[in-house]
């Protein structure tokens, strides 16, 4: 027989059986567990700081350009026409804001549901358009963006919504200012 062949089972003596089976398992644990912990502390950080990157570019190209910008809101037909000015000319602010604070890992959880939302939000503008054949252009990254829209940027915008749920799901987070505040 060969010790390679050897399990738990061969071993004649219970006691010793169920302790070193016990031990072997904690290890186990143990070892995945860091690896396991580590990949994810890294993951949520990575996905944490892309989408608030995402936030913060998309609202920086829309800065100064308010007439565009509601110029593409209105192409969706989905508002009251007073209501196209306000949110032009808030929402880029509302997403540089947000992307920050998911960036910095400041109120990560609540940052990250709002952005869930958002991007949720665009999402079903976007499907909306493209199932009433409204030929608007998505306007996501400023007046330059110019891509009509379609079913991949409503896949596009819940794949970043459901990475939004994931950082709220792990948030505060590893780097962020939310563990920092809370001595961790």
């Amino acid at each position: 027989m060969n010790i390679a062949d050897l399990t738990f089972d061969d071993v004649p003596h219970k006691s010793f059986h169920a302790f070193a089976k016990q031990r072997c398992r904690r290890l186990v644990r143990t070892y995945a567990g860091m690896e396991t912990t580590l990949a994810r502390r890294l993951a949520g950080f990575a996905l944490r700081t892309v989408l608030g990157i995402v936030l913060v570019v998309a609202g920086a190209l829309k800065v100064g350009h308010f007439n565009d910008l509601a110029a593409a809101i209105a192409g969706f037909r989905l508002l009251p026409s007073g209501a196209i000015a306000p949110v032009a000319i808030l929402l880029p602010f509302f997403e540089i804001g947000l992307g920050l604070y998911l960036v910095a890992g400041l109120f990560t959880r609540g940052a990250a549901i709002v952005a869930a939302a958002q991007f949720g939000l665009y999402a079903g503008a976007i499907a909306s358009a493209v199932i009433r054949h409204i030929p608007a252009n998505c306007g996501c990254f400023g007046p330059a963006d110019r891509a009509p829209a379609d079913w991949p940027h409503v896949a596009f915008d819940l794949l970043l919504s459901i990475g939004c749920v994931v950082v709220a799901w792990l948030a505060p987070g590893s780097w962020s200012l939310d563990r920092r505040m809370r001595g961790e």
